[in-house]
């Protein structure tokens, strides 16, 4: 489902033009202001939920203005000078508001409509035309301020909302983030210690809580699910997608089971995103294999990637609340220099829901000779559909996280790495070469969230929200 930001508009201007103008058939300052805000809630209502206190004129609307912005609880303010004003009100706003993503705009006018002062409507639509005098006499007071989580943007309307537009769905991420919780189910890899991070670190910087979910919390959860329930699930998948002829049928239901288990013990802990470590041995042991069919066919509330990476998760939970799309996980196998491109991919669990990839129900080869109870058993085997894709890694180093991220080209495939969903891709800029050694030069671990789309400007804005570290490559 895709973010619908609530938005709190600000909007600025002075009493002491707000009569000049009266009665001409123009109109007076004032209503030609009160034109300008309806434009702005029509553009911003485009993209998001508005809360608009009205124009603010004095110490009391500011003051009303915050009061009622904290008890919309919006995500974020967009705040514009409609003309040079006292900034009494400003300042106010600086101090006193909570810590909230701020846009500070200023829109650049397409045409002057005026061409001398002469006229006193000419001179009443040259007063109502100064936000840059605002705009400039504002910057001043944002620098000694210096809050954080304040962008400034100065452009055409199309370009200011865009750019807004942007920010908007940042800001809305970062209020997601912090109302929900991560599970880590059961442990950290323990061959992959790049990829650990420090809980109450990822709690204070990038929002979510962090719980711990148990093996035997699972197993106790895979007892409970009906059995009605998983050869209704099983009918789905098979009408939705091929079905290989060495598929056992009882392993089948049993990787099904265990994926509704999953989802039910992560609805039950409040868990939006699981981060479940599927090579641990105690769970291949406990459970007897790797839940294959994640998320499980009509729902899309619990995100589910594999490894104990948390970096990792967050990746892929920032790309699907940002693009309302199917998310994979990834990491990248080897470069094909003949086709400039690399195969990346992942084993475990996968988001293979997206209509224009391509699934077949196929039997995980990788632990069909091992001794677990259900080895072998199917999962959804995924080849990530062409196309434009952002790529995103989250990791922490020496306290600080990290996001890197760049656009690559998913390349037409078919299926030819077994026991793994994956895919051909190829930077959208640069060599393949030169991809990795920036990646390495830059420091990450081996796993990246990769999406439908291009997402580099929210991520820009989301990593400023955050404090985050950020390198677009």
């Amino acid at each position: 489902m895709q973010l619908i930001p609530k938005t709190g508009l600000l909007l600025i201007a002075t009493s002491r033009f707000r009569e000049l103008g009266k009665g001409l058939a123009q109109g007076d300052y004032g209503l030609r202001k009160e034109t300008e805000a309806d434009q702005y809630v029509k553009e911003l209502e485009k993209f998001s939920k508005v809360s608009f206190p009205g124009i603010i004129y004095t110490r009391e609307d500011i003051e009303t203005a915050i009061q009622f912005f904290q008890s919309e609880k919006v995500d974020w303010v967009f705040a514009l000078f409609l003309s040079w004003s006292e900034d009494f009100a400003w300042v106010r706003f600086l101090r006193d508001m909570v810590p909230v993503p701020v846009f500070f705009g200023c829109k650049t006018r397409d045409s002057i409509s005026f061409t001398d002062t002469a006229d006193e409507s000419d001179f009443v639509e040259f007063l109502s035309a100064g936000g840059l005098v605002g705009t400039l006499e504002a910057s001043g007071s944002i620098k000694r301020f210096g809050r954080p989580m304040l962008v400034t943007s100065i452009g055409q309307t199309d370009e200011l909302m865009l750019a807004a537009r942007h920010f908007s769905q940042a800001a809305a991420v970062r209020t997601a983030l912090r109302s929900i919780s991560f599970g880590l189910l059961a442990s950290y890899n323990e061959v992959m210690w790049s990829t650990y991070v420090d809980p109450y670190n990822f709690f204070m910087k990038a929002g979510p809580e962090l719980r711990f979910l148990s093996v035997a919390g699972l197993t106790k959860e895979i007892g409970t699910i009906d059995t009605k329930l998983v050869h209704n699930t099983r009918n789905i998948l098979e009408k939705q997608y091929q079905v290989l002829p060495d598929v056992d049928v009882e392993k089948f239901n049993a990787s099904i089971r265990a994926s509704l288990a999953v989802e039910s013990m992560a609805r039950k802990a409040g868990v939006s995103m699981v981060v479940l470590n599927d090579v641990d041995p105690v769970l291949l042991t406990e459970v007897g294999l790797r839940p294959g069919f994640l998320p499980c066919p009509g729902t899309d509330d619990v995100a589910v990637v594999p490894e104990g990476d948390i970096g990792g998760g967050l990746a892929v939970y920032i790309l699907k609340k940002l693009s309302g799309k199917p998310v994979s996980f990834i990491e990248p196998f080897h470069i094909d220099m003949k086709q400039d491109c690399f195969a990346g991919g992942h084993a475990g669990p996968n988001d293979y829901t997206d209509p224009s990839g391509s699934v077949r129900i196929a039997r995980d080869v990788r632990f069909a000779k091992t001794n677990y109870k259900h080895a072998g058993a199917p999962f959804a085997w995924y080849v990530i559909p062409p196309g434009l894709k952002t790529m995103l890694h989250v990791s922490e180093c020496n306290g600080r996280f990290k996001m890197v991220c760049t656009l690559v080209e998913a390349l037409p495939c078919e299926h030819f790495i077994t026991s793994y969903s994956h895919g051909l891709f190829r930077p959208a800029a640069g060599t393949v070469q030169e991809l990795f050694q920036r990646l390495v030069s830059i420091g990450v671990t081996q796993h990246y969230g990769i999406v439908s789309g291009d997402y580099t400007r929210e991520l820009s804005y989301l990593a400023q929200l955050l404090d985050f570290d950020l390198e677009i490559l």
